[in-house]
Order: C-alpha cells, then structure tokens, then sequence
C-alpha cells in the first residue's frame, strides 16, 4: 500500500508539473502578408523559430490570414498581437519622423542600408518609436532593391534621361512623386496591368526589383534594366513593447539574437536571389547595367528636400545618413 499510495502521489504531482511547465512557456504570436509558400516564411521559421529553443512557443501566421495588410501595428498596441514584419510607411501616421526612411535614393546601395541600420544614427527615431508606437524594432531584414526596367534604343543614366520617358509608378500620391522626382513622367496601372501596358507602349518602363520582374514576366517585354536601387528595402521586424516588458533579460536577450539571426539569414537569401536572376537575365540577352546613381540621389534628395514630403525629416538626419560610409 505504501508504494502504491507514493506511485500515485508522484503520478498526481508529475500530471500537476507538466502543465505548470507548458504554461512557462514564452509565446510569441505572429502575423505577415506574405504567404505559406514565400522563401521569407521559410526563412523566418529556419532563422528564428528554430532559434528560440524550447523556452518559446512561435506561432506564426501568412498570408494576411490573421490581420490584414497595415493593421498589425494596432493589433499589436491593443495587445491582440505580440509580433509582425513592418513596413516603414505603417509608422507615418504616428511617427511622422519616419517618412525619411521611404526616400528614394536615400540608400547608395545594400552595403550603405546595412551600414546605416547597423549606426546609431536612427537611435532617437528608434526611442521615439518605442515611446508613441509601443512596438520595439529587433532587426531590418533585407528584402530588395528597385530598379529601372524599360523599352527603349538608348540606356538611361541619369534623370535627364528620364524626361518624357512613361514610367510606371504604384497608383498613390507617394509613389507618383517618386517617379517625378527621379525625372520620369510617372503613370498609375495596376499591377497586374504592366506586362500588357509595356506591350502596347501605354508605358516605356516599370521599377520592380529582379525577383518581381520575373514573376510577371516583365523581362520578356522590356530591354534594359538600368540598377537604380532606387528604393532599398527592409522591413521592420518587430516586437510589442507589453510582450518584450514582459520577458526576463535573458528571454529578451534570446529573441533579440533570433531577430538578428533572421535579419543575416534573408539578406543572404534576397541578395542570391537578386543575383542569380539578374545574370540568368544577362545570358537571357537583356541588357543590365549601372546608371550614374550619384546624379540621381543628388537630384532626387533635392527635389524632396524642396518639396512637403521633407517637413517631418529630423533635422541633419539626411546629412548624417548620406555622410555613413563615404
């Protein structure tokens, strides 16, 4: 009787610990728009799922399955979300501030993006996030450039070569600036309109990054590819700030190593992606090439510093980012 009643007492107090364990637990909620089958959902899971160990539980969720496009940010201030992948523009409403990381030209190519992230020349912005949006900025993974995709006899150097020339920007006010900023007369089409639009000469040019040119089939219908990396773009890879309050130094120590593994893992993956499509591209007879970038942020970055879209920069802040590295 006494080793049955001690067998029964280690099995109840056994059955007690297993939960109580699960409940200790760190579990980390995420939300994306991208899909199942995008590399970047595999990477996410390899880089910094598989990183966390077995302290965390990372649920995570694609295809805009559990908050949609642009909503995440609230979700997660109302405490309905503890993490997602931001774009800079979903911050302009409440940090105004931020607008200066959507400029155009503003990068002089990855190596200058990665070098900026990797200052302390965005720390105040970075603070001021924190304190009005709630949210903490782990890490800036990588995840394209733009370019200059055209039909045309002649390649494009600099903006003065982009007068008349039709170029298709995103329909929005911001984006059409971009396109008569950089010289272009800009056109609003619809993705999924492009491939058509360069057929008939609607338009002469698109800016996609290499990944998306091959997707929609846009390089069986242009000519030149002119490497403007004319938006640089990384997301913002974020955390709640009631979640990561709520996580020991050491939790937080762990998931901030995480951020960073997932910040290498899909630069890497972007950048093999961006060159194995370009030389494939190269041997496919398009023509590929490096325009005068330098004229074109000199005269991009003026026309924005002219114009209301610089209102909101921090003061010396595009001095201090174009200064990075040179």
């Amino acid at each position: 009787m006494t080793i049955k009643t001690t067998l029964l007492a280690c099995v109840a107090a056994c059955a007690v610990a297993l939960p109580a364990l699960a409940a200790d637990k760190v579990e980390l909620i995420y939300s994306d728009t991208v899909s199942e089958n995008d590399i970047r959902t595999t990477t996410l899971r390899e880089a910094f799922g598989a990183c966390l160990g077995d302290e965390f539980e990372f649920k995570s969720y694609h295809g805009a399955t559990l908050f949609k496009q642009g909503t995440e940010m609230t979700a997660m201030q109302r405490g309905n979300l503890d993490m997602a992948n931001l774009a800079i523009f979903d911050f302009y409403n409440q940090i105004p501030s931020t607008a200066i990381l959507g400029t155009p030209f503003l990068f002089r190519d990855y190596d200058h993006m990665r070098a900026v992230y990797n200052s302390d020349v965005l720390d105040g912005m970075l603070a001021e996030i924190e304190e009005k949006a709630k949210v903490k900025i782990l890490s800036f993974p990588y995840i394209g450039a733009r370019h200059l995709g055209y039909v045309g006899d002649n390649r494009i150097m600099t903006p003065a070569d982009l007068e008349g020339v039709k170029l298709r920007m995103p329909p929005g006010e911001g984006w059409q600036f971009v396109g008569t900023a950089m010289g272009a007369s800009p056109v609003p089409v619809p993705f999924t309109e492009v491939y058509t639009a360069l057929q008939t000469g609607a338009i002469d040019g698109q800016d996609n990054g290499f990944p998306a040119v091959r997707s929609m089939k846009f390089d069986e219908v242009i000519n030149h590819i002119g490497k403007t990396a004319h938006l640089i773009a990384a997301n913002e890879f974020t955390i709640s700030m009631s979640k990561w309050n709520s996580m020991t130094e050491a939790q937080q120590a762990k998931v901030q190593e995480c951020a960073d593994n997932f910040e290498a893992a899909l630069d890497k993956v972007t950048l093999d992606q961006e060159a194995t499509l370009e030389a494939d591209m190269v041997a496919n007879g398009l023509d590929v090439y490096t325009p005068d970038n330098a004229a074109f942020q000199s005269h991009v970055i003026e026309v924005y510093q002219n114009s209301d879209y610089s209102k909101d920069w921090p003061a010396g802040m595009i001095d201090a980012i174009i200064a990075i590295g040179q």
